[in-house]
């Protein structure tokens, strides 16, 4: 069953941090699925540069050089991200059969740890805190 389809936004999840170099956390749209493989190539991530031989088209232009391409990346390594928290979740499926009798196989999102954590309020400096403690002091004299 897949999960991954073309045109999907996907996000890496395993590897270098984008700080060493490495593609964890880039978000992009699935180009190529390889099914036998079990990879997908995905739009602006795992980039390798590729020498082709200098040829000639029908026309005379030169063709050849150092490319830069996307190369496929394993299934296990990106994760599907949710279109409305823009963050990569969970997915289910949910089996319906009409009165046809044809059976029909629905993807949706698992509800995410992460976008249900409310942010706590960020706690004011301890020097800021002590100088407006001091102010309140002389207004209150």
């Amino acid at each position: 069953m897949a999960n991954i389809k073309k045109g999907d936004i996907v996000q890496v999840i395993s590897g270098p941090s984008q700080a060493r170099g490495g593609d964890r956390g880039k978000q992009g749209r699935v180009i190529e699925v390889l099914v036998e493989k079990n990879r997908v190539v995905v739009e602006g991530v795992n980039f390798i540069t590729k020498h082709v031989r200098v040829g000639q088209t029908d026309r005379g232009t030169k063709t050849g050089g150092i490319e830069t391409l996307e190369a496929p990346i394993h299934v296990s390594n990106v994760q599907l991200v949710d279109p409305e928290t823009k963050q990569p979740a969970r997915v289910g499926f949910t089996v319906s059969t009409d009165a046809a009798g044809k059976t029909t196989r629905t993807r949706y999102f698992k509800p995410s740890r992460r976008a249900a954590a409310p942010k706590k309020a960020a706690k004011a400096s301890t020097t800021k805190a002590k100088a407006d403690k001091a102010d309140a002091e002389k207004d209150a004299e």
